[in-house]
This record gives C-alpha cells, structure tokens and sequence, in this order.
C-alpha cells in the first residue's frame, strides 16, 4: 500500500482518545491466563500483535472473549493445556513431562509476544514451538535464551533465532545482572520465576519499562523492589479486573505533530504516564517543546492523564543518551523527525538495540530522512540531526516493514514542502489501525 502525505493545511485541534497500551494488552492477556479466576480486560489493543499474543493463549486453553470491541472477558484456573493434542504424536500419562512436538505456535509480528510467552512456557509440562513472521524470525532470541537456560529452561533455536523449542520442565531461582535495559528480557526471566523453585533476583543497568513489576504488584505477586533491583519469591497470581489506559508511545507521532504543525493546539486524553516510558515528555521539555500534563490519576495500578501540546517554534537541540534510552527506545524514530525542526545538533546515542527492531531502525530511519531532505547521520549506536528548515519532500520512501518508521514518516510528511509517498504504509496497522483516523479527527 502506497500512502500519499501532503503538508497540513490547517492546524491541529481538538482532542483524541489513543488507543490502548500495547505493553500492557500484552502482558493483561498472558498474567490472565497464568491467573486463578475471572476477569475483566477494558480497552484492549486490537493491533495485529496483541492479537498475537490473545490468539496464542486461546490456544493453550485460556478461555477468552470479547463482550464488546475492545473489551475482555478472561476465565482460567492458571495451568496452561495446549488445545491442540490431535497433532501430538504420542500423548504421554499428566504426571509425566511430554516429549512430543505440537504444531508450531505463530506470534506473528510480535517480539513481545514470543520473549514474555518464551518465559511461560518454559516451566510448563509440554513442549512448545514458538514461530513468527519473517521479520520476527530474524530477531535476537539469545538475550532471553541464555539467561532461561540458566534458570533451567531448555530451548532450541536456530543460531539464536526463531523458532524456539522450548521443553517445559522445573525451573530454579535465580540471581541475574542483566546488561541490557530490556523490558522483554526482564519480563521473561520474573515470568519464569512465578513458577520456579527459590527465589529470582533480577536487577539491570538501567529502570526500562516496569509493567510487569506493576501487573505482579496489582495480582498479587511477592515482588519486591530496590532501585534497580527486583526480589520475586514463587507466586500464583489471582485474576483482577484491568483497565488499560492510551499508549505512550502511540501519542508520540501526536505530540511529535502538534510541536511542528504550525497552529497546533489539542489534548490528548487518557494517557499512559508511567514513569519509565514517558522519556518522550521529559525530551519535549529539554528542547523548549509546549507540553502540559493535566487530570493526573492511577488506574489499574498505572498512572495516567490527559497531555495538552501545542505548536513551538523555537525548538532546542539536545544530548539522547544513557538511562534516556529505554525510557523512550519506542519513539527515536519520531523524535529524529522532531529533531529535524530544532536549532541546531541532536545527537542520539546508546541505542544500539534500534538495529534489533522490525528493520534495522538506526540505517533505515536515516536512509529514509535524508531523501526528505533532512540532515541525518548515522552512527554505530544511534544518529545526529542536524535541524533546521522544513523537509523538501517530493520523493518516494519505504516503510522497511516497519510500524513505527511507517508513522514517523507520515508526520514529517505533515511539514514537507512536496508531498511525500510511503510504500508499505499497512504495516502501521501491526500496532496502530486507527493512524490516520485520529489525525483526520484533529482536522488535518
């Protein structure tokens, strides 16, 4: 699908509902289904990968339904049993571990799907495959293999890569420094510390998104948590009813265009203002940006408010880096377009783990702004803008089967001088369907 951008031709106004926290539709649906009892799921992201992740469950015998478009009702008594045995070869005695194949379990587009669920089903009594797409299957998988061999977990891959094999037996506690400010590292190794003997310790360089640590806390879980550090003690988690609020990062391509569309002035409503994700406000701040948080309250055990943004002209450069990174990882992307419309250099570094993202998102994203005209370089861990002056356009870009690139060109279409045609532009509909519906409703 070839999308045609054309410059706004009036300012943005009004104010938008985005949709839900993919993050935590994700992590909603699999703690429901590890949980004991019933439960309620209030404004689930439709995007294909969170439908990945509730296609996934159903298939391990959670069982899950829609009472309305984005609302969940989830039963399970917290044991998991694969739906399809007609495909095993041999189906051995309960009180025995399996040692036969399924068919492969498909997780699509979704990284998080297959890193959080990888951790699950580790400690499980069967054996899983775990696929996915093309894309998918070039992602690294070794971040969350070695640390679950080191639980116990036994898993094969192909050179680090899907798909996963993943043999459940009983997992033991550990104690692990992580490297890597990885939410889905993290995520993965306390999902499999529910379920194993002792006690996991996980601590890492820098605090990257800490929902599960808020989901554990809110079902019921014995975590506990010092600095960087979390203590999580064999638990069962008891179904609670969860209510999820807009996405972050989702809004960013919203704030990102109303600092740069001239005129701008709108709120967006219900939003996720969790501390370790909201590095895109703080970055808007640091470069002068007009950004005003209003109605502030906790839901579901996150907290959540309404942002008003509006037109800045005199944007500042600044430094992108360290403990910055996992806090706003998600948003580069659209923050280089921001950086594109500041006075003067915006270097961005420490984040490596952009090339490890549906596309290789540090090559690609300054591939894709230099033909727009936009002074990008790229660099081994990140890129400099040089900003200054509205982006020619004129000229045809390639989405690189990417959601967030898709978007983050759409918005510096918005203030090119020509317009813009982006090639792929339906792999938006991966994590945000209603893209452009939103912005027809701020009156583009």
């Amino acid at each position: 699908m070839i999308k045609v951008v054309k410059k706004a031709k009036t300012p943005l106004k009004g104010e938008i509902i985005i949709p839900a926290d993919k993050s935590i539709s994700h992590r909603a649906v699999m703690f429901s289904s590890i949980a004991e009892g019933e439960c309620v799921i209030r404004n689930f992201s439709n995007g294909a990968d969170c439908i990945s992740t509730l296609n996934l469950f159903k298939s391990f015998g959670t069982k899950i339904e829609y009472t309305d478009k984005t609302t969940l009702k989830i039963s399970s008594d917290g044991i998991l049993r694969p739906q399809n045995f007609s495909s095993y070869s041999v189906r051995l005695h309960e009180t025995h571990r399996h040692s036969i194949y399924p068919h492969p379990c498909f997780c699509g587009n979704s990284g998080t799907t297959m890193r959080l669920a990888a951790g699950i089903l580790a400690g499980q009594t069967f054996r899983t495959i775990l696929t996915g797409d093309e894309s998918l299957s070039k992602r690294p998988m070794k971040r969350i293999i070695e640390p679950l061999e080191l639980v116990g977990a036994n898993i094969t891959s192909t050179d680090g890569h899907a798909p996963l094999v993943i043999d459940g037996r009983k997992l033991h506690g550990i104690n692990y420094a992580s490297n890597l400010a990885s939410a889905q590292v993290k995520s993965c190794i306390l999902l499999a510390g529910l379920n194993a003997e002792g006690v996991t310790t996980y601590s890492e360089i820098y605090p990257s998104r800490n929902h599960t640590e808020n989901l554990f806390k809110y079902m019921g879980a014995d975590i506990k948590i010092e600095e960087n550090k979390i203590i999580l003690h064999p638990s069962k988690l008891t179904a609670k009813d969860i209510d999820i609020a807009g996405d972050i990062s989702s809004a960013a391509f919203f704030i990102t265009a109303g600092l740069i569309v001239e005129g701008s002035d709108f709120i967006i409503k219900n939003t996720g203002l969790n501390l370790t994700r909201t590095g895109i406000i703080d970055i808007v701040k640091r470069m002068g940006g007009d950004i005003e948080i209003q109605n502030e309250r906790i839901l579901s055990g996150e907290k959540i408010g309404d942002i008003r943004v509006r037109y800045t002209e005199n944007l500042k450069p600044c430094i992108i880096e360290g403990e910055d990174i996992p806090r706003l990882i998600d948003e580069l992307p659209v923050i280089a377009v921001l950086a594109s419309q500041a006075d003067g250099e915006t270097v961005v570094k420490n984040a490596g783990d952009l090339r490890n993202k549906e596309s290789d998102r540090i090559k690609c994203l300054v591939s894709e702004l230099s033909k727009l005209g936009i002074s990008i370089q790229e660099q081994e861990d990140g890129f400099t803008v040089q900003g200054g002056g509205k982006p020619a356009g004129g000229c045809e870009l390639e989405s690189h089967h990417d959601h967030r690139l898709a978007m983050s060109l759409y918005i510096a279409g918005l203030i090119s001088k020509e317009e813009i045609a982006i090639n792929g532009f339906e792999w938006t509909k991966i994590s945000f369907p209603e893209f452009e519906k939103l912005f027809g409703k701020l009156s583009l």
